[in-house]
């Protein structure tokens, strides 16, 4: 029976992304936001859908594939066909929910806007704090996003939850929704933190207390306690990979390590290395660039496993890139054993009021959680990733050279390749995870103190067994495990040569049926993105990764042009000529934009003149009284500043109207006033949503005069200086940009006046 038929085709890039693993405790989930107009169903629905696959491989290879069916966000096809536009918008949100205070606590406000960062409220009294279950939930445009886990506290609960929404639709409201879980009854609502988005300045890390507002009348409203959130925005303008050819020739002239070593130094934003890394294994670079500077850090006889040079923190850029997978199968089983369990272990006896017969207990229990966390990690070796394996082996091969090593020399200078090779495969991976799983997606949230005590001892143990070190010397009530790690001496040291040495088989003889199918995938994708144009070529995200090259160049450049901006001028020649890249990168951005601000809003494609390329779609069969009528008229919705004025002959007839409202299954009611944001908050039952907000206004609250002009949509682009001039683009793909570079100067003053107040920010 058919449940749904969903037309991809009508779909956007950004309505087709990857769940949160928060939403169903699960990974590699794939979400489709799709409304009623772009689906067929029984009922009228706009909840999106989501699809669970057995592996990130095959997420992102579906999802990739999906997308070469939709549209991605790209403005200026007609002006430049050959590239499929002139630029695209890429947009992300990382959110984390640090902490909450004084939940609970009510306070009365004054009327205004409650957007705003605020310091402590010295007035606010932690006595009054309620004992409360408390987690949150996370909407985009009133789309439920994430949600955290349940914590217990007098009022201030401890989350420390990251959130990366990536390839995100044009956005304006973020809804921190705050809960009360309470045991046999539906949890109820205790309050909301409202930020507009608008508001920040992408690219910046905000960090503030921000107010938990329920509404109490009309004409106030009610603090409920406060959320300490971490907020940054991005929203880039990426080109053509073509426009990036000129600092792409730059970043290929050196090592990208050296790079990332000046951009650390001299500008101060480690940031970026993420994108270099990036960029380096879209390449397939990085394994070459790592083993160039690991020859040079041997050779200037430093030693490879002690310090934070820009190696050690490439390495584990390295391993967390390759080895996600790799460390949930060596430890990511026993640890959400231990977090849901609650495992409390304690065998110092100044920690402990307990006896001896309790400590020695408690020194069992480490000892049994100990081995069970070993027994998986050597059970998995054989699974260390290729990439992984061939560090390793070139650093322990640079050691045997430096410290001469042989069969026959002493047993402390034969240990030193081992050692160097333990230190970055748990002192800097498998240790730190164990010591906080939550920072490498093991589990959901902090864990509790107790459980965080558990692990401390636990990585104590696992950390002395990679050091090849079976003596306990600094703590006296650590002798108890001893016996476990002279035990597993030998198997320690299998590990590390297993791990240390290349698998000579990549591709598995035997596939699974999984894999077979994700290949067709793969080959299927690959016959769709040859045909098309430029833009929509590389909106596509490279495989396995889902790398993006001109994106990740978009950021760096953003980045560096900010600083620019903020900080004196350089004295370093080759960040010099990396600006100066940057520079024209900016000059030829804010070009195309002007271009398309001056054709008068000709901007995306309609599904008409994408036949070509994107595909023709499959129509279901529509049975008994179900009609196509019943598919209402797309309209707007809110596009970035970016974009230019939409006028009747640039509309996308593919944009559609979707319920603005929470999932019902939490029933909140929506109230209307004339003033201030208001929630019905009570402990008991809650009635139904009644109706859908007004398209664009807040979930359950009401729209608040603007107090401030709207800000752009994007830094990408930055304010310029009068002086420079601005080029043509590089490959000029219509006769109007060449006409464009030719302007008369009156003319290009006047759209330099135009786009001054379109980009920079008052």
């Amino acid at each position: 029976m058919l449940y749904q038929c969903v037309y991809i085709h009508l779909l956007k890039h950004t309505d087709i992304r990857a769940a949160d693993r928060s939403l169903f405790f699960r990974k590699d989930c794939l979400g489709l936001h799709c409304a009623s107009a772009q689906r067929w169903t029984a009922t009228t629905t706009n909840e999106p859908l989501y699809f669970h696959f057995p592996s990130t491989d095959a997420l992102n290879t579906w999802m990739s594939l999906l997308r070469s069916y939709a549209s991605p966000e790209v403005y200026g096809k007609a002006i430049s066909p050959a590239d499929g536009g002139l630029y695209r918008i890429w947009r992300q949100v990382e959110l984390t929910c640090v902490q909450g205070r004084n939940i609970g606590t009510v306070q009365i406000l004054d009327e205004g806007p409650h957007n705003s960062v605020g310091p402590p409220d010295d007035e606010a009294k932690d006595d009054d704090a309620v004992d409360l279950d408390l987690f949150c939930e996370v909407y985009f445009n009133n789309v439920l996003s994430g949600r955290t886990v349940v914590k217990k506290s007098l009022g201030a609960p401890d989350w420390h939850e990251t959130f990366t929404f990536a390839d995100l639709p044009s956005f304006e409201k973020l809804a921190v929704v705050l809960w009360h879980e309470k045991k046999f009854m539906k949890p109820s609502l205790i309050g909301t933190v409202y930020v507009t988005l608008t508001n920040f300045r992408r690219g910046e890390c905000i960090e503030g207390w921000f107010p938990v507002l329920h509404g109490a009348s009309t004409s106030s409203s009610i603090q409920v306690g406060q959320i300490r959130l971490k907020i940054k925005v991005d929203e880039e303008i990426i080109l053509p990979r073509s426009a990036y050819t000129g600092i792409m020739n730059t970043l290929d002239s050196r090592n990208y390590l050296d790079w990332m070593r000046d951009i650390e130094l001299e500008l101060k934003m480690k940031h970026l290395s993420i994108e270099l890394v990036s960029i380096a294994v879209a390449k397939d670079i990085l394994s070459q660039s790592v083993s160039e500077l690991a020859d040079r850090e041997v050779d200037a006889h430093n030693t490879l496993f002690r310090g934070n040079t820009v190696f050690t923190k490439t390495v584990e850029l390295l391993m967390a890139w390759y080895g996600k997978d790799f460390l949930d199968a060596s430890i990511g089983d026993t640890i959400r054993r231990i977090c849901a369990e609650s495992i409390s272990i304690e065998v110092d006896p100044l920690r402990s009021s307990k006896g001896v017969k309790d400590i020695e207990r408690n020194v069992e229990l480490l000892v049994h959680w100990c081995r069970q966390i070993w027994n998986q990690i050597y059970s998995v070796r054989t699974e260390c990733p290729n990439e992984m394996r061939r560090l390793f082996e070139r650093i322990r091969q640079l050691v045997e050279q430096r410290y001469k090593v042989t069969r026959n020399s002493e047993d402390r200078n034969r240990e030193l390749p081992w050692q160097s090779v333990s230190a970055f495969c748990f002192l800097r991976f498998i240790v730190p995870a164990i010591l906080h799983p939550h920072l490498f997606g093991l589990c959901p949230g902090l864990p509790d103190v107790p459980v965080q005590r558990s692990l401390t001892l636990i990585a104590k143990v696992i950390q002395s067994l990679a050091n090849l070190n079976a003596v306990v010397q600094k703590e006296e009530f650590m002798r108890g495990v001893q016996s476990f790690l002279e035990d597993s001496l030998p198997a320690m040291v299998d590990y590390i040569l297993v791990v240390s040495t290349t698998s000579p088989h990549d591709n598995p003889a035997s596939a699974s049926e999984e894999s077979r199918e994700r290949h067709k995938a793969v080959k299927v994708l690959q016959e769709r993105v040859e045909a098309m144009p430029a833009l929509y070529r590389e909106s596509i995200p490279l495989l396995p990764y889902l790398l993006d090259i001109p994106r990740h160049l978009a950021v760096i450049t953003s980045a560096v042009l900010r600083y620019s901006r903020e900080s004196p001028s350089l004295h370093h020649p080759p960040l010099e000529e990396f600006l100066s890249r940057c520079i024209d990168i900016e000059q030829q951005a804010l070009f195309r934009v002007s271009s398309l601000v001056e054709r008068g809003g000709m901007d995306q494609v309609p599904p008409s003149s994408q036949s070509n390329y994107m595909g023709s779609p499959l129509t279901p069969h529509i049975s008994g009284d179900q009609t196509p009528s019943r598919l209402r008229k797309p309209s707007h919705s809110s596009r970035p500043m970016t974009a230019p004025p939409v006028t009747s002959d640039s509309a996308d007839s593919r944009e559609i109207i979707t319920d603005s409202h929470f999932p019902q299954s939490h029933n909140l009611v929506h109230t209307r006033g004339q003033s201030n944001s208001q929630v019905n908050i009570s402990g008991g039952p809650i009635s139904p949503i009644d109706q859908a907000l007004e398209g664009g206004s807040w979930p359950i609250r009401k729209r608040l005069p603007p107090s401030h002009p709207r800000s752009i949509s994007t830094d990408s682009i930055p304010a310029f200086n009068k002086a420079r001039i601005i080029p043509p683009i590089d490959r000029p793909s219509s006769p109007t940009i060449a006409a464009h570079s030719h302007e008369e100067d009156n003319g290009r003053r006047k759209n330099k006046g135009i786009l001054r107040g379109f980009l920079v920010r008052k």
